[in-house]
């Protein structure tokens, strides 16, 4: 008893901290519980580091291949900054931290993308700690390296759709190699560390004049006009702006923040992106050591050295590299180029490439596949090696599943044209499952029309967007909590301006002007149900939608007709009557405003009243007028109105939906 009193911790551990905090102290965990998860903790880092220093023994020792070779291997580097055997050296002592950056300027990464991420992938199956960077705010810059031309400036809804599409991607991704590393006997282990980030999280709160006092005394100019991209863009190109020139500033900046805050040391990009990484690399040894925080000069040094290597372009046979820009890239999503597709395009592979390819593009031990491409050689009309080359890549990146419908698909269209039935019969292996997963995920992008986020229900709005199954299934799902709307990362629930995607609840409460506060520049909305069902949905106008020929859930042909209707009503009337009607109107609606409804509907009924008092004092005068003894015609052609003339049309009638012409009902 009196050991358990001993061990208990004190009522009031401080005899001057007040009585609240005393209170929460003794309902907080013991001492003893807290020592005991930090003793968990620091077992589990010892024993990754005693494996790790296990592992650096024996490739020290020449029994295993060392990271750095095992990628040289597979063709995965091109270039090494400093001292390959430094390099080398780094890789083997310590569990280095590595990021490959991708900017989301287009709806999906490509097949060029895939072998610096390769080169990622290969560090995090052996132990390595990996980023991925998603580049939301280096995108809205645009990286001008190689190019002669500067980059289209996008809509902001555009690059934050990009933006969605990617990280999804990313996830996918991630989830699917760890996945296909197990296939090959990389089992996941606790020491494996991975992260998805967006650099929109420090630079939508990073003051400029802390980058140009860090960083700015650091970046020379000389050196920076006699990298190749400014001369070649300047001399060759349409020329060089300011923001791309400082492209590098804001990557460095990156590099600086990832390896401060999360010991990151390596950078891996493509061999066009040799300039950046040693401009990194200069920017990230100034900042580490004119940095006026001791404390953060000390953390920098006991990371290390910041080092980065290249990996070969994924080229044409003309030596054009695979791209957005080029017009040639081979997206990964499913909705640009299907599983079929892709599977097709690698079984083209030449027989000259192949072995390179599942070097590069694999986790195939290398005895297998030089075992392979012999087997393969000898009758190359079956293109074995290509089959397996295409079925391994379909699965890295869309899943076993989808690597096998493709290549069922494959083999029935053209190794067995008759069965007709069988291919009738074929269901997507995908398919099967009813749980909705990043492989199998439905339609990312979809377009609305505008009434539909205006004027209807929570509820049909989730099922026009294909949320839900029906707008009762809407309804039930929202009374859940289980639907989602794109967000800013913030407490308060705002649109998602910032280009960082957070996610908040929708609620069963909500009415359409609800849902309209969350429109990202008043034309996209993100839904989210569950985990990776996703849908980005571009609100067009009424009209555009209506002549599309897009229809979505929940769509009636009578609305459809009805906005045509009122579309071919505004076609008939003429420019003139066009502003001559606005402005009647907006006088009206001016009037109205200034004046109570009673009140303007009782100067109508006078205005009203007054003209018949006044037609009827007219007709009185007019029938007692000598002028009436002229001949009937005559009489009548005096009688008629002095009007213009105007060319009416017979006004449809009020549909649902017709919201855009609002100013034809209204006449």
């Amino acid at each position: 008893m009196a050991l358990s009193s001993l061990l208990r911790a004190s009522k009031r551990p401080d005899p001057y901290v007040c009585a609240r905090c005393a209170f929460q102290a003794s309902n907080a965990p013991s001492k003893t519980t807290r020592r005991w998860l930090k003793i968990e903790y620091t077992d589990r880092v010892a024993e990754a580091e005693m494996t790790w220093g296990e592992r650096a023994s024996s490739i020290r020792a020449g029994k295993e291949k060392s990271m750095l070779t095992i990628l040289e291997e597979r063709g995965l580097v091109q270039t090494v900054t400093g001292k390959r055997a430094d390099v080398d050296r780094m890789m083997t002592n310590r569990r280095l931290g590595a990021y490959v950056g991708i900017d989301p300027t287009a709806p999906s990464i490509h097949v060029g993308h895939m072998i610096p991420l390769m080169s990622l992938f290969w560090m995090y199956v052996n132990g390595y700690h990996t980023v991925s960077l998603l580049g939301g705010a280096t995108a809205k810059i645009g990286d001008p390296t190689d190019r002669l031309t500067t980059r289209e400036k996008q809509h902001s809804s555009i690059g934050n759709a990009n933006m969605a599409n990617m990280h999804t991607q990313l996830k996918k991704l991630w989830l699917n190699v760890e996945a296909y590393g197990s296939k090959y006997g990389y089992k996941r282990e606790r020491a494996w560390h991975r992260e998805l980030i967006n650099n929109n999280v420090w630079w939508n709160s990073l003051p400029m004049l802390q980058v140009l006092q860090l960083l700015g005394p650091g970046m020379r100019l000389g050196s920076m006009l006699a990298r190749d991209t400014v001369k070649n863009k300047m001399s060759k190109g349409d020329g060089m702006s300011f923001a791309e020139f400082t492209y590098p500033l804001m990557q460095a900046w990156d590099w600086w923040y990832m390896f401060h805050k999360k010991g990151i040391q390596i950078q891996i990009g493509g061999s066009d992106q040799f300039g950046n990484i040693t401009a990194g690399i200069d920017a990230v040894k100034y900042i580490s050591t004119h940095h006026p925080d001791p404390h953060v000069r000390e953390e920098a040094s006991a990371v290390g050295e910041p080092f980065g290597f290249t990996v070969p372009l994924l080229t044409t046979a003309s030596g054009q590299k695979f791209g957005k820009s080029a017009g040639n890239a081979i997206w990964l999503d499913n909705e640009l180029t299907s599983s079929f597709d892709l599977y097709k395009y690698f079984l083209s592979t030449a027989d000259a490439d192949v072995e390179k390819y599942l070097k590069m593009f694999t986790f195939m031990p290398l005895e297998d596949i030089t075992t392979l491409v012999k087997e393969s050689m000898k009758s190359p009309e079956h293109r074995k090696a290509q089959h397996k080359l295409a079925a391994e890549l379909v699965e890295l990146v869309h899943g076993r599943e989808e690597a096998i419908a493709a290549e069922q698909q494959h083999h029935l269209l053209f190794k067995n044209p008759g069965s007709l039935s069988e291919l009738v019969r074929l269901e997507d292996a995908a398919a099967k499952d009813d749980i909705v997963t990043l492989n199998n995920k439905p339609q990312v992008n979809t377009k609305l029309p505008r009434h539909v986020i205006f004027q209807r229900s929570i509820g049909k709005i989730l099922h026009a967007a294909g949320i839900a199954r029906s707008t009762t299934d809407g309804h039930k799902l929202v009374a859940k909590e289980g639907a989602y709307i794109g967000t800013s990362p913030h407490e308060r629930m705002e649109p998602m301006n910032s280009g960082y995607i957070s996610w908040g609840k929708i609620l069963g409460s909500w009415k359409p002007e609800d849902v309209r506060k969350f429109l990202v520049h008043d034309d996209l909305l993100i839904f989210r149900k569950g985990k990776h069902n996703i849908k980005i949905v571009q609100v067009v106008p009424d009209d555009q939608y209506a002549v599309s020929g897009d229809w979505y859930p929940g769509m009636t042909r009578e609305w459809r007709n009805g906005v045509l209707k009122v579309m071919q009503v505004k076609e008939s009337i003429t420019a003139e009557e066009v502003a001559s009607i606005d402005k009647l109107l907006a006088d009206d609606e001016a009037f109205f405003k200034k004046q109570s409804p009673e009140a303007h509907v009782n100067r109508m009924s006078k205005e009203l009243a007054s003209s018949e008092e006044d037609a009827s004092a007219k007709a009185k005068k007019e029938s007692t007028s000598p002028e009436n003894d002229v001949p009937e015609e005559t009489s009548k052609a005096k009688d008629k109105p002095d009007l213009p003339k105007i060319d009416f049309v017979k006004r449809p009638k009020p549909v649902e939906g017709a919201g855009q012409a609002d100013w034809v009902d209204r006449l």
